[in-house]
């Protein structure tokens, strides 16, 4: 088996790509140990020094340090990573989805077309960009004009998340929604 690795924009954050499925559907961001205990490999990568976060997509897993370097923690990491997948074990323990529990998205009844529009515009243009950089986004609500999105992955607390909300979504849907006058973070 061979897994590649690639850098994505958050420096804390390295793309695994084992070259076979992840997971059939969504996405899963593990945050903590507890989290981890939905997933056998997500327990084991926390167990690595360092590692402080683990997310899985459809063909990849990102991993987050909060401490150690790379060519020390890649090693331990692609090792727990192969092992699982030549097991044959599971991804998920039996019981468990990938469906975080996250909120409930709001927004007014009155802008149901507009919401439709910036979903269809996150879903066909956005995801797939922000999954090419090891994460996630996903809409949480639409207000006075405003696009609240959630990221997740290597996008959750990168340092060119902002950049990325501000000028490279914020004008994608502002120029298609006349109605989007800005995007934030949730």
């Amino acid at each position: 088996m061979f897994i590649q690795t690639e850098a994505t924009p958050n420096p804390a954050t390295l793309k695994f790509l084992p070259g076979q499925p992840v997971l059939d559907t969504g996405t899963l961001d593990l945050r903590s140990r507890e989290d981890a205990a939905k997933s056998p490999l997500a327990e084991r990568l926390f167990g690595i020094d360092g590692v402080d976060g683990v997310f899985y997509g459809s063909d990849f897993i990102t991993v987050s340090k909060s401490a150690g370097e790379w060519p020390q923690m890649k090693p331990a990491i692609l090792g727990a990573i192969m092992e699982h997948f030549m097991s044959g074990a599971p991804l998920l323990r039996a019981g468990e989805t990938s469906a975080m529990s996250d909120d409930e998205e709001f927004f007014e009844p009155a802008d149901a077309d507009t919401v439709a529009t910036i979903k269809d515009l996150i879903e066909t243009r956005v995801r797939p960009a922000v999954a090419n950089d090891g994460g996630d986004i996903t809409f949480r609500g639409f207000k006075d004009g405003i696009v609240f999105l959630h990221m997740k992955g290597a996008c959750s607390g990168c340092p060119s998340s902002t950049a990325t909300l501000r000028h490279g979504i914020q004008n994608l849907l502002k120029h298609y929604v006349p109605d989007v006058v800005e995007v934030r973070p949730m």
